[in-house]
């Protein structure tokens, strides 16, 4: 089980994010309880908006950084967290959180929420992270490969309405 701290964190996020996925918040309302894992990541895109930073995960393909909420830990917290271990940068995380979803991230695991958060990098910013899972910016125009190649429209469609909050390429 999820401690109650999380779990409040987790749907109050799930509520105000920008984006809904895979009827997320309906799934969301129907469950009394959250369970294991409860995944969080950041889409990171440079300040023109053309970037996205993706990791390069040795199952799932090039991926945002992310990963599993731990106990105590809010989502937003969980994914600054793991920015910072797959990546190396350590960026602010933007006020409304990108996008809420639900789904499997292995064969043997039932559907759980993700929740995704925004930040603005610049590329000039040093890379590091986990060896063996290198991170890099990708072209938004690059497709890029990945198990979950829906992502790939995701993304941007969220990256170009940023750039409209911030009136980038107007």
């Amino acid at each position: 089980m999820i401690d109650q701290m999380t779990v409040d964190a987790a749907v109050a996020d799930a509520c105000l994010a920008a984006m809904e996925f895979d009827g997320a918040r309906a799934w969301l309302a129907a469950r009394p309880t959250l369970r294991e894992p409860l995944a969080a990541e950041v889409w990171v895109t440079d300040p023109a908006c053309s970037y996205i930073l993706l990791v390069r995960h040795r199952v799932r393909g090039w991926v945002p950084p992310g990963g599993k909420v731990e106990p105590g830990e809010t989502p937003r917290i969980a994914a600054a967290r793991e920015l910072v271990e797959e990546t190396g940068v350590d960026g602010e995380l933007l006020p409304v959180p990108a996008a809420v979803a639900v789904r499997s991230f292995r064969a043997d695991w039932t559907p759980t929420l993700s929740l995704s958060y925004g930040a603005v990098v610049g590329r000039d910013v040093p890379l590091g992270g986990e060896g063996g899972q290198p991170s890099r910016w990708v072209d938004l125009g690059e497709t890029w490969e990945s198990v979950f190649p829906e992502d790939r429209n995701r993304i941007r469609a969220y990256v170009r309405r940023l750039a409209v909050e911030r009136g980038v390429g107007l």
